[in-house]
């Protein structure tokens, strides 16, 4: 059973019955037919783009694509997800701008649906609102989500998240109004021509590269809406499927301490640990709060958290065996090996 696979009363959510998980009603859905063809094109673009990296494009294109992944995992990171669409923070314009951009290498949408559809994930989290449930499997919620057109009961509790802080934001409205040409430019024509011009790269190389780069940050950061909601502890809330990763943190900046943050989601930490190396982009906020361009940065309390995992978490934060925590059904379901004779 799932750990938010629990019986509960269907209550009315302001006129709309309350979704509770789990949820896997798949045939209300239709398939989005122009995504699956984009998304077929460009992982084949990138499974060549892999194949050009290893034997033919240079080593300062293989480079840039890094640093570009990385760059755009820091705007959806620091920007789309923790400043617009939670608000643990605010952000100066110079930051708002820098943010914007860095997002946009992303090629994720804008950054107004980015953050608009995190919300809704929030809020009907792992039900038929959330945009990628993960009650419907891994491979739905990692990518599969992209595949269909929005369940009709994401569609209609959509107008129930209010947005209007998004779009009362310029920086936001530009780059949703221009977010073909203008993410278009700064993800894929800026990143093919600069090796082109600077150290003579092929056209190929520098292309598939930059589309290899695109699908390899689009997993990394569905990582999150995946395996985080599969695999972990659960040491705030034993009733939810977000769970702890350290791994997926490493590769996300940050992002993968999820069952804390769907306990907290306004702390601009997305962590109890704070500002440590499996958290870049706390790191970074920090950075720039230093600088003046980031302030009013919200976390919570250590009483607070305490009394959280108390009363819901699943007493996975042991500091090891014989801790006075540790439960009697945890020392009777540990496997003991190459016992003492």
């Amino acid at each position: 059973m799932t750990p938010d696979a629990r019986e509960e009363t269907l209550l009315e959510d302001d006129g709309y019955v309350r979704l509770v998980a789990p949820q896997a009603s798949s045939g209300k859905q239709e398939a989005s037919y122009l995504n699956i063809a984009m998304y077929s094109f460009f992982h084949t673009a990138g499974a060549y783009g892999l194949y050009l990296a290893a034997t033919e494009a240079k080593w300062a294109t293989i480079f840039l694509a890094f640093i570009l992944h990385e760059a755009a995992i820091l705007g959806v990171t620091a920007g789309a997800h923790r400043l617009w669409a939670h608000r643990t923070y605010k952000a100066k314009l110079p930051l708002q701008i820098f943010l914007m951009l860095l997002h946009s290498f992303a090629c994720r949408y804008s950054a107004f649906h980015w953050a608009r559809d995190h919300r809704l994930h929030h809020k009907y989290s792992d039900t038929d609102g959330d945009p990628h449930n993960a009650s419907r499997g891994l491979f739905f919620s990692h990518i599969g989500w992209l595949m269909f057109k929005k369940h009709p009961e994401a569609k209609k509790r959509m107008g129930k998240i209010d947005v209007s802080d998004l779009k009362a934001n310029k920086v936001l409205m530009f780059q949703k109004k221009y977010s073909i040409p203008f993410i278009g430019t700064i993800c894929f024509i800026l990143p093919t021509l600069i090796p082109m011009y600077f150290w003579d790269e092929t056209f190929s190389s520098a292309f598939f590269v930059t589309v290899l780069r695109v699908i390899v940050s689009l997993h990394v950061t569905f990582l999150v809406n995946s395996f985080a909601h599969a695999f972990g502890n659960r040491p705030y809330d034993r009733y939810i499927k977000p769970s702890q990763s350290i791994p997926i943190s490493l590769a996300t900046l940050g992002e993968g301490y999820h069952n804390y943050h769907h306990a907290f989601p306004w702390d601009y930490k997305a962590s109890e640990f704070g500002n440590t190396i499996g958290n870049f982009t706390t790191m970074v906020i920090n950075f720039f709060a230093w600088l003046g361009w980031a302030y009013d940065l919200k976390s919570v309390g250590a009483d607070m958290i305490a009394k959280k995992k108390e009363k819901t978490g699943d007493g996975t934060n042991l500091w090891g065996w014989g801790d006075k925590d540790m439960s009697k059904e945890h020392k009777e379901i540990a496997n003991v090996t190459y016992k003492e004779k």
